[in-house]
């Protein structure tokens, strides 16, 4: 199955309207999706390295936008906020535990690999300062889809070789980076 999204994938990011897949999956990511914009990223690179700069610009814009849509619906609608990450699988204490969190925080929990949706509808929901949601998002997102751009376009053909090779590797060595996150975070909570 993972290899049929990954060459799900690279077709996508081969064809004309790659970059507009890219700008969905981003937009999305930000309110409901589960599935972080890098997976789409990465491939588009690979397959048009000299636009690298171009698909991380709009990985960062489309990521934005669906952040604040995100944060708007934490703030505007804190009910359907936490049924949307109800349904993609965070509990109404997990929740409450995060925003308690994020209260402590602040700014650096952006900066945590979590799924932004998470990050953007609790932004709201805690009522966070939205330029300061909005410009740490700018600047930890940025570097993050920028850099991605780059190693991708430098390092490309090994790294493409090495997760061709290795997809169920990468895949969960992914799942447990981001499982790492999350109870470092609640251990400082």
């Amino acid at each position: 199955m993972l290899r049929s999204v990954y060459d799900r994938m690279m077709l996508l990011a081969a064809s004309r309207q790659g970059p507009w897949w890219l700008g969905l999956v981003a937009f999305c990511e930000g309110i409901f999706f589960p599935i972080p914009p890098d997976l789409m990223l990465m491939p588009m690179v690979l397959a048009r390295r000299e636009r690298a700069w171009l698909y991380a610009g709009i990985t960062l814009i489309a990521s934005l936008c669906g952040g604040t849509v995100g944060y708007g619906v934490g703030v505007a609608f804190e009910g359907i906020g936490r049924a949307i990450l109800a349904l993609t699988g965070t509990s109404g204490v997990g929740v409450d535990k995060f925003m308690a969190t994020y209260r402590q925080w602040g700014v650096l929990v952006i900066a945590l690999p979590i799924p932004y949706k998470l990050t953007a509808i609790v932004s709201g929901m805690t009522r966070f300062s939205f330029p300061l949601f909005i410009g740490a998002s700018f600047v930890i997102r940025g570097i993050r889809f920028f850099l991605v751009a780059f190693l991708m376009r430098t390092y490309g053909p090994p790294i493409q070789g090495f997760v061709e090779k290795r997809l169920a590797l990468v895949i969960s060595a992914v799942a447990v980076a981001i499982v790492l996150a999350i109870f470092a975070l609640k251990l400082m909570h």
